[in-house]
């Protein structure tokens, strides 16, 4: 649903944002995320080969089920959930087993809905099969590339390619970019398209509502203001960079055993 923010500041003036209420507000699964390092645009030497990148906040990946292998075994959708790393949402299934899995999201599902996957999957949206069992003209999305490597092509907000025609152990595939592409008939695909479909509408309202930039303060630099003439008695009230802190002989003994013992109860 998209919502049309009330301009209080002038940057909220063409501000447009997308809101899911049935998207969970908890914490993700514990088990079903990793660690994810920043790597600020450097290489494995450290040098930075892309420039722009780093800073903003710490994320976490989600372990995505791009295979879909459980076969014949029915899962429940918990909940759907926001990913930082990707434009569409997640949906958590609960497998009859008692395994949880993140899965993209398709167009449609939400919360109590059973999917299954595998050869003898119905044709219904969130399921997955092979593509020799999918009807050609179907739109599917999270299509594989290769039998068994996971989901690789139509998986972002909105996005799905459509089944055009089997020949022989391949299959023909339009892109939304018109591109017809042959992938083997073993390789798996999840019938519908990716939800959050309404992604590409959203509006900032102005550039500096996702840099996340904050002012770095740094020593005798950063500013860029007007010079201002500054008295005799101004620059004797306030010393700048050159003066000493009192350190060593200075200071007294109290304060510097103070400063390194460990208070006891």
């Amino acid at each position: 649903m998209l919502v049309k923010i009330r301009p209080i500041t002038p940057g909220q003036r063409q501000h447009v944002k997308v809101v899911n209420p049935d998207l969970h507000k908890g914490r993700p699964v514990p088990h079903l995320v990793e660690r994810k390092n920043g790597k600020g645009g450097r290489n494995v030497h450290g040098e930075i080969t892309m420039r722009h990148q780093g800073g903003g906040h710490k994320q976490h990946y989600r372990k995505v089920d791009f295979k879909r292998d459980k076969d014949a075994i029915t899962a429940k959708v918990e909940r759907l959930e926001y990913d930082p790393n990707r434009s569409a949402f997640l949906a958590l299934l609960l497998y009859a087993d008692g395994e949880r899995r993140y899965i993209i999201a398709p167009k449609g599902v939400s919360a109590g809905v059973q999917l299954v996957s595998g050869p003898e999957a119905p044709i219904k949206a969130g399921n997955t099969l092979p593509l020799k069992n999918i009807p050609v003209g179907t739109t599917i999305h999270c299509v594989e590339m290769l039998p068994g490597k996971g989901a690789q092509l139509a998986r972002a907000a909105g996005a799905s390619v459509q089944l055009l025609a089997r020949e022989g152990d391949y299959a023909q595939i339009r892109l939304r970019s018109g591109e017809i592409r042959k992938v083997h008939i073993n390789c798996r695909a999840t019938i519908g398209e990716v939800g959050n479909e309404e992604h590409s509408l959203e509006s900032i309202g102005k550039a500096g509502a996702c840099a996340g930039a904050v002012p770095v303060p740094r020593s005798a630099g950063g500013r860029r203001t007007r010079s201002t003439t500054r008295t005799a008695a101004a620059k004797a009230r306030s010393p700048r960079r050159g003066i000493p802190s009192p350190r060593g002989a200075r200071c007294p003994r109290a304060t510097r055993l103070a400063r390194t013992s460990v208070p006891t109860r």
